[in-house]
């Protein structure tokens, strides 16, 4: 069987979707918040926006319905949100995502970790020998702009002292591969939570990682 193969010397994981299973308690806290201010907003419109900073999905999703809103409401609606999430999330994780890592690491490929969860919740959310394994872990709350934007993968790479050719990202939503890709990085998508149509702007797409792993050499 024909492999891919990535000659690179970093592995730059996106969290939520890729490593943790926690997209969906994201989806019911986002989707509370958003009836309990009358709007309805689908599995879909969330996922699509995962990755953006929260206070942009609040304004964009209120500017599609036509409503208006003010900065006290949307700091009110994101700090719910957020303490909806942390009540309710639990600790779960991508199907063979964790072996994936420590296979990387075995063949000596360095990992980063970026995700536009604050550090606090990245702390709680990965078990302290997990979050270990990343040598560089980019947070949202220490980028300015966060994705789409590339100022966190290009972070990353600042961090780990490598070019762009020098690493792969792996995603798993359109915001996350339009910023490893503004960011000149090579990247690979999995269908964890949108299928692959949503996902065509990735390098490479593949199911899970058990297929990564099958059709996906890493030297």
């Amino acid at each position: 069987m024909h492999k891919t193969v990535f000659k690179v010397k970093a592995g730059i994981f996106d969290m939520d979707g890729v490593i943790t299973n926690t997209m969906p308690y994201h989806y019911r806290a986002w989707k509370k918040v958003f009836k309990d201010e009358g709007i309805n907003v689908s599995e879909c419109e969330i996922y699509l926006r995962e990755g953006q900073p929260g206070n942009i999905t609040i304004k964009e999703i209120f500017s599609e319905r036509g409503e208006r809103y003010d900065e006290h409401r949307m700091k009110r609606i994101l700090a719910e949100k957020e303490r909806l999430f942390k009540k309710t999330v639990r600790r779960r994780f991508i199907r063979g995502s964790r072996p994936f890592l420590y296979f990387l690491r075995s063949k000596g490929i360095r990992l980063a970790l970026v995700t536009g969860t604050a550090r606090h919740e990245v702390v709680r959310i990965l078990p302290e020998k997990l979050l270990g394994l990343f040598e560089v872990t980019i947070t949202g709350d220490e980028v300015k702009r966060g994705k789409p934007h590339p100022e966190p993968y290009l972070l990353a790479l600042k961090k780990l002292g490598i070019r762009a050719k020098e690493a792969v990202v792996i995603e798993n939503a359109p915001f996350g591969i339009r910023s490893a890709k503004h960011a000149k990085i090579a990247c690979i998508a999995l269908e964890t939570s949108l299928p692959k149509g949503y996902l065509k702007s990735a390098d490479h797409v593949f199911p899970s990682f058990k297929e990564l792993k099958e059709k996906v050499d890493f030297l």
